[in-house]
């Protein structure tokens, strides 16, 4: 059995993903904890990249880590330091935090052995033309998707709305 360096660069980035998105819950910094986030956005990128996907890949990198960029203003803006953010949790939730985990990945461990994911190679996929990607975005009939790209615009505009609003709010008191 041989593997490529397609499959150990998957592996890589996903050990790197699974790593980040632990420090980005369990650090006590909001900075850290949205570079972490950067990081694990990066690196789904990369794998839509591993995987063949490069419009994904690009759209990954441009809406969501572009994204972060702004929840560092936010973040800058709307606290006032980065003081640790550390509560005392008492043992009876990390306990069940912890069987959480380790159910959870039982389940996907199970899910993934029995239906032979492990044993398929990295599947070469082929990457659709622009044009139709552009006409099932923007298109009007069924399975396109421009109502739900419309309630996605309007629902962000709402949050940065509010986000404003509460920003404003704590600046006058």
């Amino acid at each position: 059995m041989s593997i490529s360096l397609q499959e150990i660069a998957f592996y890589v980035v996903g050990a790197c993903i699974a790593l980040c998105s632990i420090l980005a819950v369990t650090t006590g910094r909001i900075l850290r904890a949205a570079t972490y986030l950067l990081f694990v956005l990066f690196g789904t990128g990369a794998i839509y990249g591993i995987l063949g996907y490069t419009f994904l890949g690009a759209v990954q990198l441009m809406v969501y880590a572009g994204g972060i960029v702004v929840l560092y203003v936010f973040s800058i803006l709307l606290t006032r330091s980065d003081k640790d953010m550390k509560y005392r949790q008492n043992r009876a939730k990390l306990i069940s935090v912890l069987a959480t985990v380790i159910v959870g990945a039982v389940l996907v461990l199970f899910l993934t052995l029995s239906n032979g994911f492990v044993l398929n190679t990295i599947p070469q996929g082929v990457e659709l033309p622009m044009e139709t990607v552009g006409h099932a975005l923007i298109g009007t009939d069924k399975y396109e998707f421009i109502l739900p790209f419309e309630v996605v615009s309007v629902l962000l505009l709402a949050c940065m709305v509010g986000a404003l609003l509460i920003a404003r709010k704590e600046k006058n008191n």
